[in-house]
């Protein structure tokens, strides 16, 4: 087997934290190149010119000006490098394009919420760039072996390179989400510069469209998605969202391989989010933060009354209704809800509502607070997460580790890291938090009851938490799969 070392992986992205998030993605960009390098493969991002990223990446300098690149505005390549903390950074190209990434608000979307009209021309420029740097094509020295897709935003690379008819790299394509998959009108593919041979069932149509999507599913030598559970669900109706004949028809191409989190994020013991930091021998002390949350969001400051945490999306993948319904519920055991996120207006309005209707009860706070949702972790006694679907999930992982047991939906990543508590998971030390199926409200209710009923058993509860917190959620294991599926693509 070749060395490790030998490995050059070009990580094709469109977000990468702390510059631009706007989910997982964002997450896994900048903690699995940082994982793969700890393990001697050379990984460097490529990622669009962001405003945020300009100005936060360093030592940038320019290595090639595309003048006159077929279907695309010019661009200028940067070298630079994207530093997560004091002792973590990672290489970064950045294409710099005034004309389609110098802009306020999101990456994908305006200040007010709608898609950019231009996004198939931004993200095929990301695609397109990808695929040149991962070929004989290339302008610079570095090359690499893999390209490494992600999502929807780079699904054109696989595309370009199958047309490429020189030396190229081996293309993985991950899924985070199949719910996005980047569809244009039908005639985006010419535009973009792909043969009109790719319009086809066998390529990149999709329904009559043009999917970036389906294109790196049919074209990437490899699919990955970010949990086992998850690889198989989208096989199948409903999770596979009009794609699930494609990859049932790749089965020996995929694998799961589930996310890791940061452990220096997100550690109970140095969080510097927390008001107090505990350990799992030092259990009592998580109890602060539990007054600290309650205090903050305006909840009767009860340390017997269990504290239960949402910080979400507030949608309906993400189960937001089946909370509601359920709230009066919650409110009469009794129990505490703090929610933190943000979502469509309707349901951000029903939630405001339940909070007037039970105050000291219910608390919401709606928008992203990286502070609040490190505290809620910590002062919370249980963490909701009813997903309908969930690819992998970091907060049930997050969430564990700090010793607040999650009550979850069985499916994707949600069932791949969270083993329910009963009589046998307990006695064998696997048990680590609350698991129900199907997706209702009554099998919600039912799981909290089991929980609550759990958390009034101090003993019993203590080594539930203790469970959660011995995991090891690093993305040690995680990276040592790519790397290996990396080696296995090159063979």
């Amino acid at each position: 087997m070749r060395s490790s070392q030998e490995q050059r992986v070009l990580f094709i992205t469109p977000e990468v934290f702390p510059f631009c998030k706007t989910g997982g993605l964002g997450d896994v960009s900048a903690a699995l190149p940082a994982a793969l390098r700890m393990l001697n493969t050379d990984v460097r991002l490529l990622l669009p010119g962001y405003p945020q990223v300009l100005a936060g990446a360093k030592y940038q300098y320019q290595v090639f000006e595309f003048k006159e690149l077929a279907h695309f505005p010019p661009a200028v390549l940067l070298s630079a490098r994207i530093s997560l903390n004091k002792a973590e950074h990672i290489p970064a190209f950045i294409i710099d394009c005034p004309g389609l990434y110098r802009r306020d608000g999101g990456p994908y979307m305006d200040e007010y919420g709608r898609d950019w009209p231009d996004n198939a021309l931004r993200f095929g420029l990301l695609a397109k760039i990808g695929a040149i740097l991962s070929s004989d094509a290339s302008p610079i020295a570095w090359r690499p072996h893999i390209a490494h897709c992600n999502d929807w935003q780079s699904g054109l690379t696989p595309a370009y390179l199958h047309f490429h008819s020189g030396k190229k790299a081996a293309t993985v394509m991950t899924i985070h989400n199949l719910a996005f998959q980047g569809v244009f009108p039908p005639g985006s593919a010419v535009q973009l510069g792909l043969p009109p041979a790719s319009f086809d069932i066998n390529g990149v149509e999709y329904y009559g469209n043009m999917s970036f999507l389906k294109a790196g599913l049919y074209y990437a030598d490899h699919i990955t998605t970010v949990s086992p559970s998850y690889a198989e669900e989208i096989q199948t109706e409903p999770l596979g969202f009009g794609l699930q004949g494609l990859l049932a028809g790749r089965r020996q191409s995929i694998t799961g391989i589930i996310n890791g989190i940061s452990l220096n994020e997100w550690d109970p013991a140095t969080d510097r989010n927390v008001i107090k930091n505990y350990s799992s021998k030092k259990l009592p002390d998580k109890s602060v933060n539990k007054l600290a949350v309650q205090h903050e969001l305006g909840l009767t400051e009860s340390p017997g009354v269990p504290l239960l945490g949402v910080v979400s999306r507030l949608n309906h993948q993400k189960g937001t209704d089946l909370l509601i319904d359920i709230a009066p519920q919650l409110a009469a055991l009794p129990a505490q809800l703090a929610i933190l996120g943000n979502g469509p207006a309707e349901l951000e309005h029903r939630l405001a509502m339940l909070a007037l209707t039970y105050p000291g009860v219910i608390a919401v706070r709606m928008g992203f607070n990286e502070r609040l949702s490190h505290l809620i972790e910590a002062g919370a006694d249980c963490f909701l997460m009813p997903s309908r679907f969930e690819p992998c999930g970091l907060n049930q992982m997050y969430s564990q580790r700090y010793g607040t047991p999650p009550v979850v939906h069985a499916t994707g990543g949600l069932k791949d890291t969270v083993v329910d508590c009963t009589p046998q998971t307990l006695a064998n030390g696997s048990a680590s938090g609350f698991v129900f199926a199907p997706s209702t409200a009554d099998e919600l209710m039912g799981a909290i009851k089991r929980a609550i009923e759990t958390y009034h058993d101090k003993k019993t509860w203590q080594r539930l938490q203790k469970n959660g917190m011995a995991k090891d959620f690093s993305w040690n294991a995680s990276a040592t799969a790519y790397r290996e599926l990396y080696l296995t693509l090159r063979g």
